[in-house]
């Protein structure tokens, strides 16, 4: 018997990935630095209050 005529194993498959885990809610990673939410919490304050100064001034000015 060759070594052609011996019996050859079946292919051993290709090793797979652990499944993915199903997403249950937002992550960490989703989610904004508090610094950042913080910082664009102030500017939108910011900016309605100069909107309103400014809505003000013209209210006055107008009232002449």
């Amino acid at each position: 018997m060759s070594a052609t005529d011996a019996p050859t194993a079946p292919p051993t498959p290709a090793p797979t990935a652990p499944p993915t885990p199903a997403r249950t809610g937002p992550n960490e990673e989703d989610r904004a630095p508090m610094s950042f939410t913080v910082r664009v919490f102030i500017y939108l304050v910011g900016v309605h209050f100069i909107a309103a100064f400014l809505f003000f001034l013209f209210y006055v000015a107008g009232g002449k």
